[in-house]
């Protein structure tokens, strides 16, 4: 290796750490200037807040649509003769209150 080469590798090496240190820096000061935390919590937990009606919306969806899917299984089983028909109408009546009862409950609970 040349004389040369080797300068030109130990100059990149320290150009490259120097721009590295530099950016560090420079993104440390950035972040010092940064916004307070609580204003990001508090816009968080707003949009949480409005979306939660959405999701309950859905959820009381989903339940719907289990709830169908529920009753034509219980029925196909009702007419085939199956002995523990009685179990799955249970299971999936069980389910369906069940999303209902907590999409309630966490509405209570949280005061949302």
């Amino acid at each position: 290796m040349k004389m040369c080469d080797r300068k030109f590798k130990s100059f990149s090496r320290k150009a490259g750490l120097t721009i590295m240190a530099t950016v560090f820096f420079v993104a440390m000061h950035i972040a010092a200037f940064s916004q307070d935390g609580n204003a990001g919590i508090n816009e968080a937990n707003t949009k949480v807040r409005g979306y939660f009606d959405s999701g309950t919306n859905l959820m009381y969806a989903v339940g719907a649509l289990l709830g169908l899917i529920g009753a034509v299984k219980v029925y196909q089983k009702w007419n085939a003769g199956d002995p523990d028909t009685g179990k799955v109408a249970a299971a999936w009546f069980g389910s369906c209150v069940f999303l209902v009862i907590v999409a309630t409950v966490i509405k209570s609970f949280f005061g949302v």
